[in-house]
């Protein structure tokens, strides 16, 4: 089978669509803990915002290999998410349940089809891209928790703290509200996120 007349070269067009659509939507998450002083959980997310791109990029570029024309125009139906609102909090909540979605429903499907279709390269990307969402929803997950419960800057044990902009460095059950070296607000303290493993 061609992949140009494929179910799997719709699903590339419609995991494109998607990946520029999470990235815009977290960089609107970015830039809100930005403005909101968070600037170590920005850097995070705009992490993220860049896997994003480079996951829309790997689906672009399969898309062009389809065919030796240019791709004018794909016609694609699909439903995507406009539920974040402008709370920092109930988006990153909000972020992990799409990343779940696309690491448990969505790609897993594409994967499916892909190698029912004969395009396990293909269907190997999905496998790998599904791996990083899962990774994603994690991360936002933890962001939100910590967040929500007024926990981000508050541990029950001593954990070492280190400012993002000097590296001053302390240990302790909490993070200091300002680097006693460079002024730094409590914000530009690096995050602790545990790897989930």
């Amino acid at each position: 089978m061609e992949l140009i007349k494929s179910k799997t070269y719709q699903n590339l067009a419609r995991a494109f669509s998607g990946e520029c659509q999470a990235r815009t939507r977290y960089e609107f998450i970015e830039y809100g803990a930005r403005n909101e002083g968070y600037k170590a959980l920005a850097e995070l997310v705009d992490n993220v915002v860049y896997n994003e791109f480079n996951h829309a990029r790997m689906f672009y570029t399969y898309i062009q290999k389809a065919s030796d024309k240019q791709a004018d125009n794909i016609e694609i139906c699909a439903g995507f998410p406009f539920k974040e609102k402008w709370d920092l909090v109930e988006n990153l909540r909000l972020a992990a349940e799409d990343e779940r979605l696309e690491a448990e429903k969505i790609y897993p499907e594409f994967m499916k089809t892909a190698r029912d279709e004969g395009f396990d390269e293909i269907a190997e990307l999905f496998k790998n891209v599904i791996q990083v969402e899962t990774c994603h929803m994690k991360l936002f997950e933890q962001l939100y928790e910590q967040l929500s419960t007024g926990t981000m800057y508050k541990k029950e044990k001593p954990i070492k703290w280190k400012c993002a902009s000097c590296g001053y460095e302390a240990t302790a059950k909490e993070a200091w509200e300002i680097c006693p070296l460079c002024r730094e607000k409590q914000g530009g303290v690096m995050l602790h996120i545990s790897s989930g493993e």
